[in-house]
């Protein structure tokens, strides 16, 4: 079978569109999940820790031992894991009541162990396949994630508005179309191979190169910056802004998640020196961060978290561009390791934000202040986190600073001579 490059390239983004699903779909239908089956919150929460855990743990896997799996193998069924894992999601709790929460849980494992798949291994072919253009491509490939996200944040919001919460079941799997899309476009197509001297004796180390670990903490500010504002923004505007929730839910997602999909879109077009982007993106996030936490007027708000998500765009893609640029013989194990470093940030950010948010509803000191301010503890409290969650875009632009005196003043030594 021929290598097709438009198939592989359109399996890649359904694949990633499925990401999306995976990310956004548990969020909204907590309520759901603990009117209908009566699960509790502290329970509902472990599904997104198991989430992340789970993907770490393929990421990390993949780290130290690509060379032992059959990549083209795992490339094909990483849909087929979305589909099983979305059934069990939705059927054990419809016609097993009694052991919902086992039915997401397990399900939860399988679409997840889907998602670790995918971040280690599509961006690299999609990088071999279109090597003469693949900053372009591969910002493009990311940017379906970010629509995914809003696409599947509107039509789940309308889906739960209209035709009922109960119904949910339904909603997950109409939105199964989209990983069998992804099945038959891989079916259609034979894979290019990515696993040969990249993972063989003839591929650099990355866990001994100090560039790399530099990039590896880099792209976990990258992560905590992104998936902090994206995990809390609907929150932020409910409780802190006053909106409903259904524009809480449309406005801070989706509106968060289409300015991530428009910056990742607008660099596939025109963009160039990643580096920079980096750095700009950071500080512009650093700025958005701390005006989103002190603005006491809701357009302003809106305005700084929709910003936030343009200038987070490119950190986690770009991240992983540079990392690769600069450590070309690393292969699939560096890819692993990023995403790895990604999930990291992107499990702590959040936790460290609601712990923080936690400690100060609680605190007599915050209650006190709340009064004095003539604002509610929970909008207090949401504002401080958000107002402290404001180093980890900074500890970013200071990570893309340091990278680019390591490398590109090595690039510019080298030409020199």
């Amino acid at each position: 079978m021929v290598i097709r490059k438009s198939f592989v390239k359109y399996g890649c983004y359904f694949i990633n569109f499925a990401m999306s699903m995976v990310a956004i779909v548990s969020p909204i239908l907590f309520l759901t999940f603990n009117k209908e089956y009566n699960i509790s919150f502290a329970l509902l929460g472990t599904l997104v820790l198991i989430n992340f855990f789970t993907q770490m743990t393929v990421d990390l896997i993949l780290s130290f031992f690509s060379n032992k799996f059959n990549i083209k193998f795992l490339i094909r069924v990483m849909p087929y894991l979305v589909i099983l894992g979305f059934l069990i999601y939705a059927l054990i709790p419809l016609f097993f009541k009694p052991y919902a929460y086992l039915g997401l849980a397990i399900g939860t494992v399988l679409f997840s162990m889907a998602n670790g798949l995918v971040e280690v291994l599509i961006t690299p072919l999609i990088e071999n396949l279109y090597s003469e253009n693949r900053e372009s491509e591969v910002s493009k490939l990311h940017s379906i994630y970010g629509w995914g996200v809003v696409v599947v944040t509107v039509i789940s919001t309308l889906f739960l508005r209209f035709l009922g919460s109960e119904n949910w079941h339904y909603l997950v799997l109409l939105l199964l179309i989209i990983p069998i899309t992804s099945c038959v476009f891989f079916s259609l197509t034979d894979l290019p191979d990515i696993s040969s001297e990249e993972t063989g004796k003839n591929a650099d180390n990355p866990l001994k190169n100090g560039g790399v670990w530099l990039c590896f903490f880099a792209m976990v500010f990258a992560g905590m910056a992104e998936c902090t504002m994206s995990q809390w923004s609907s929150s932020f505007m409910e409780k802190a802004l006053s909106l409903p929730k259904v524009l809480g839910d449309i406005l801070g997602v989706a509106f968060f998640a289409g300015m991530v999909g428009l910056g990742r879109t607008l660099y596939s077009k025109f963009g160039k020196n990643v580096i920079s982007v980096l750095i700009y993106g950071s500080m512009l996030a650093t700025v958005c961060y701390f005006v989103c936490a002190i603005s006491g007027i809701a357009v302003i708000g809106l305005i700084s978290c929709a910003v936030t998500g343009l200038a987070v765009s490119m950190l986690w893609p770009g991240t992983l561009l540079f990392a690769s640029s600069n450590n070309k013989n690393s292969g699939v194990v560096l890819f692993a390791l990023m995403a790895a470093a990604g999930d990291m940030g992107a499990a702590i950010g959040p936790q460290i934000v609601g712990s923080i948010i936690d400690t100060a509803l609680s605190s007599n000191y915050f209650l006190d202040l709340s009064v004095t301010l003539n604002i509610s503890i929970e909008s207090l409290a949401m504002r401080f986190g958000l107002l402290i969650a404001t180093i980890f875009p900074l500890l970013s632009t200071v990570f893309a600073i340091i990278l680019k005196g390591k490398y590109i003043s090595k690039e510019n030594k080298k030409k020199d001579k």
